[in-house]
Formats: structure tokens, C-alpha cells, sequence
């Protein structure tokens, strides 16, 4: 896998006065509604960003990993979260108090450019994605995430990114069906653009 630097420097992130935290898988980072207090930072794990709707559907918006940040552009504006971060698996992350981060990055014309930086290319890729989950075709729309998130995880030949989610999920992530994803996975396999090993993807 690529290297992914943090956004931040742990150390410095610490000697600010940081706390690292501990979640275990759907753990809650954050919900809905909450007044962000926080700046998070994940040292190890994945989180998913989602929401939940009334009927039960779940929608993924972005699953950041190593090295990223969580919606730290609510921390901007006087709004509550308008998402919920989970842990997807057990995850480190660093946490850092709202008016210590932003006295940090302040200080810091080189921090706010990167920060600005990441979050400029987090947005080009939500972009990307909706314009992918926009697709009228399932197979299409499909094909389409799994490559922006290959492309966004920095891998480039074939079946090199293991797609890190279950169907359940990518179906939750493209707004379709599991059924129609499971159909379209096995169509992909034997096309050969997909492999399959001991259930997991390979794109």
C-alpha cells in the first residue's frame, strides 16, 4: 500500500496538547447534530462518513483511513455536523481541541496551505464520486467508485487495490441494492476486470 503521510505531524499534534483516543469497530466518533469540538486525526484505522436514513438506509459518503482527517472543515463555521463519523475498524486517533487546533494552525501559514491542500483534493474526489453515483447504469456506477477510490488510494495496476468494503456496503457508498451490487460483482468477475479472492475484491 502507498505511503500516506498524516495531514499533521502526530508529535506536534501531541505537544499541543492532543489526546490519542481508541475505537473499536462502529464505535462513534461523532454524530449528527453534534457541535464539533475537535480536531481528529487517524493515526491507524478506517472511518466511515455517513448517514443514516429514517427507512434504515445507510449512505457512505467517504471512508477515511491512515493519515486523514475527519470533516475538519466543520470546525470553520458555527454549524453542527451534518454527518456521522464510525469506525469501520479499530482505530487510533489523535484528537486535538477545537480552540488548540485552530491557535496551531494560526500560527502556521504552512499548516493551514496543507490542510487547505487536503481539503481541496477530499473535495475533488467527492465531486468525482458524485458525478460516478449519478451513472444510470448499476454496472457503470459500480466501476466507476471502485476506480475513483483505486485512483484516491494511489494504486495503478491491475487487481493492486483491495476494495476494502463488503457488498453491503458498496452498495450503501453507490446507492444501490446489495442484490444488484452482488450481480454486478460476479458480472465484473467474469469479465475479468474484478478477481475474487476468499470473498474480497480486487480491482
Amino acid at each position: 500500500m502507498p505511503d500516506i503521510a498524516m495531514i499533521i505531524d502526530e508529535e506536534l499534534l501531541l505537544s499541543s496538547g492532543a489526546d490519542l483516543m481508541n475505537y473499536a469497530v462502529n464505535d462513534v466518533v461523532f454524530r449528527e447534530g453534534d457541535m464539533p469540538k475537535y480536531y481528529f486525526q487517524i493515526k491507524t484505522g478506517t472511518v466511515k462518513i455517513n448517514n443514516y436514513h429514517e427507512d434504515g438506509r445507510e449512505i457512505i459518503h467517504s471512508v477515511p483511513f491512515d493519515g486523514h482527517c475527519l470533516v475538519e472543515s466543520a470546525l470553520f463555521i458555527d454549524k453542527a455536523y451534518p454527518v456521522n463519523a464510525v469506525a469501520m475498524t479499530g482505530c487510533e486517533i489523535i484528537r486535538l481541541e477545537k480552540s488548540k487546533f485552530l491557535s496551531l494552525i494560526g500560527n502556521s501559514p504552512d499548516l493551514m496551505t496543507k490542510l487547505y491542500r487536503y481539503t481541496a483534493e477530499r473535495m475533488y474526489y467527492r465531486h468525482v464520486m458524485m458525478n460516478n453515483i449519478s451513472a444510470p447504469d448499476p454496472g457503470t456506477k459500480v466501476k466507476r467508485v471502485m476506480e475513483s477510490l483505486k485512483s484516491y488510494n494511489q494504486y495503478t495496476s491491475k487487481y493492486s487495490y483491495q476494495f476494502p468494503f463488503t457488498r453491503q456496503q458498496l452498495a450503501s457508498l453507490t446507492g444501490l441494492c446489495v442484490e444488484t451490487v452482488i450481480r454486478v460483482v460476479k458480472k465484473m468477475e467474469k469479465e475479468k476486470t474484478v478477481r475474487i479472492q476468499n470473498g474480497k475484491i480486487f480491482y
